[in-house]
């Protein structure tokens, strides 16, 4: 059974089972402080669980209860038969105790023993069970396995053992006794992920935990040793995080399903395992699609022609105009009764859609329909091509484009296309890169996205220093390098992402397109009238200081504004194009040797230089 603690989501109770049970749990645990604010009774929780189809598996936590002196102990045991009362009107059987932090507890083992023992007999009556958890910061009891020595000696059949995985992998505690323990004995199981930080636990857990996938601890090895048992109970989660606090309700607890799905494909063989279709191959952004009106129509095609694209063609049945130059292909969408107007509307003249290459359809669609992507259907006119498309985080489109119609035949079956005149392009090749802006809370969520639905790896994060503020990036990228997709957050509005998302929402800021001859493609953008992103010479003076380059490349980069990285792998040029209204803007990249990284050490000059552009208009 897939279940997740109401803990993991924002809003109210009321709202956190109802997201809970579309995202398609089919298990909750009711977390107390949850049922403290609900404005109703438990029973009306256990119904209103039961309408929506979900089992409450466990009521939780039950603190400092082991190891108290009196008249702590007795308090305790009084308090425990008031949670049963509550239980029984949820209509649970499990209460999950937390082993005791309070000061008082004592460290004689023996009576924590007894007290456990205690409690499962009272349970008894009532046919609830107790597991009993290490909690990684517990005053006597901190490790898995002096919880389950408790359980062990307490030997009751209403006590067992419950396992966190952040508790036990926090403290790198050793796994190998996880799989000797008695299948029967482990009552429950609750899983988090997290980011491997030097902190305090205490702090570590009750802010940074994450859903399996988003962090960087050792699940696989945990579920590997779990699955030794015969574990067949449910596999729960547990997140206490600040993002998750402030996040959407909806989008959290998919992403939680989706950390679950992800889980149960670790291990083959397991009472839980169930088989992913394999990612397909892709080969790279076959398109960009803009939604404009009339009004920004004239000054983007300006923009993109002083860029070399070449207006190539006209959708048959739609406002829709398509540019291309090399391997890139621009749609520019004027469509009034869309999907792509209905995006505009939100996020004004902006990109609503792109197309990502693969080699197998069908295995694209059903791994995308095994982590819950919400697929979009739109108008298809007679004779036209029909292209599936998921619907991204913030309600843009990722098309599924088949790698042998992508070349000619898509756009000869919806376009009409025009002569092809002879003229010079500008050398740019393919699309390079596309950087989204989002919410620092969200951040999580797409990277879970591309990596569950699409099998993308997430890349190191950077801190970038703009004038205004910090900002982050990480970028999701396809297993063959061939789509990069930078994610920027940042948690200051005054920096260039934070207007960007205060003023249109997010979404796609950046286009990187790649260039045989950078050099040559400037000289031609320069000669067609397109603003170029000044830099500084102080930028150039640098660069001769820290980089061995020869004078003559040195001044060819600085008569051009194009700035320069290097690392063990490769060279990198690239530059930028002013800002088009405000909203977006390209870069030029050319890409030497095997580098592989988006220039982050420029992007403080770049931010700068962006940010003295905007004060000066």
């Amino acid at each position: 059974m897939r279940a997740i603690a109401t803990v993991c989501l924002s809003g109210d109770l009321r709202t956190k089972l109802e997201a809970i049970a579309r995202a398609g749990f089919e298990g909750v645990e009711i977390f107390e402080n949850d049922l403290l604010s609900f404005d109703g009774s438990p029973e009306e929780v256990r119904q209103l669980c039961e309408r929506l189809g979900l089992t409450i598996v466990a009521f939780q936590p039950f603190r400092d209860f082991e190891g108290m002196p009196e008249p702590g102990r007795s308090r305790n045991l009084q308090r425990a038969e008031r949670k049963f009362d509550v239980m029984e009107q949820l209509g649970t059987d499990f209460l999950l105790v937390c082993s005791n932090v309070s000061p008082q507890a004592s460290d004689d083992m023996d009576q924590a023993v007894a007290d456990l023992r205690e409690l499962a007999e009272r349970a008894a009556k009532r046919n609830i069970r107790i597991g009993f958890e290490a909690l990684a910061w517990g005053r006597h009891i901190a490790d898995y396995r002096d919880a389950w020595e408790v359980v062990r000696r307490a030997d009751h059949p209403h006590l067992g053992l419950v396992l966190d995985s952040f508790h036990i992998l926090s403290r790198n505690s050793d796994l190998s006794a996880i799989g000797r323990i008695p299948k029967d004995k482990i009552f429950f199981v609750q899983l988090a992920d997290a980011p491997l930080l030097d902190m305090d636990v205490l702090q570590w857990s009750r802010h940074f935990r994450c859903f399996p996938g988003q962090g960087r601890m050792p699940l696989k090895a945990f579920m590997t040793e779990l699955a030794k048992t015969g574990y067949d109970g449910p596999l729960s989660l547990e997140i206490f995080s600040d993002a998750f606090r402030a996040a959407p309700t909806e989008i959290t607890a998919l992403d939680g399903l989706r950390s679950l799905i992800l889980l149960e494909s670790l291990v083959e063989g397991a009472p839980w395992s169930k088989t992913l279709p394999a990612t397909p191959n892709y080969r790279g952004v076959h398109f960009i699609e803009f939604t404009l009106d009339e009004d920004s129509a004239a000054p983007l095609g300006e923009f993109i022609d002083a860029l070399g694209f070449r207006h190539v063609g006209r959708h048959r049945s739609k406002n829709v105009e398509l540019w291309k130059q090399g391997d890139i292909h621009l749609v520019l969408n004027f469509e009034t009764d869309s999907f792509a107007h209905t995006f505009r509307l939100l996020h004004g003249t902006s990109v609503c859609a792109v197309g990502f290459r693969v080699d197998d359809v069908a295995q694209a669609l059903e791994r995308a329909r095994a982590f819950k992507a919400p697929q979009f259907r739109g108008h298809v006119g007679e004779g036209e091509m029909e292209i599936p498309a998921l619907r991204g985080i913030e309600g843009s489109l990722v098309y599924l484009v088949d790698d042998n119609a992508a070349s000619d035949l898509q756009w000869r079956t919806d376009f009409e296309l025009f002569d092809q005149e002879s003229r010079d392009e500008a050398g740019l090749v393919c699309i390079d890169h596309l950087s989204y802006v989002l919410p620092a809370t969200q951040l999580l969520s797409w990277k879970l996205f591309h990596h569950t639905v699409f099998g993308f790896g997430a890349a190191s994060e950077h801190e970038m220093v703009d004038p205004h503020g910090m900002m982050v990036s990480q970028a999701v990228i396809s297993p063959d390098r061939s789509i990069r997709l930078p994610l920027t957050v940042s948690q200051v509005q005054e920096t260039q992402p934070g207007r960007f998302l205060s003023e249109f929402r997010g979404g796609v800021q950046q286009i990187a397109f790649a260039s045989r001859d950078i050099f040559a493609s400037v000289d031609e953008f320069q000669a067609r009238g397109l603003p170029l992103l000044k830099i500084p010479q102080n930028y150039y003076d640098d660069l001769e200081a820290r980089f061995d380059l020869d004078a003559e490349l040195l001044d060819a980069m600085r008569s051009r504004n194009i700035l320069f990285d290097r690392n063990d792998e490769g060279d990198f040029f690239h530059a930028y194009t002013e800002t088009f209204l405000g909203r977006f803007f390209f870069e030029i990249v050319e890409r030497r040797g095997h580098y592989q990284q988006f220039g982050e050490a420029n992007a403080g000059i770049r931010l700068a230089a962006q940010a003295a552009r905007r004060e000066a208009s």
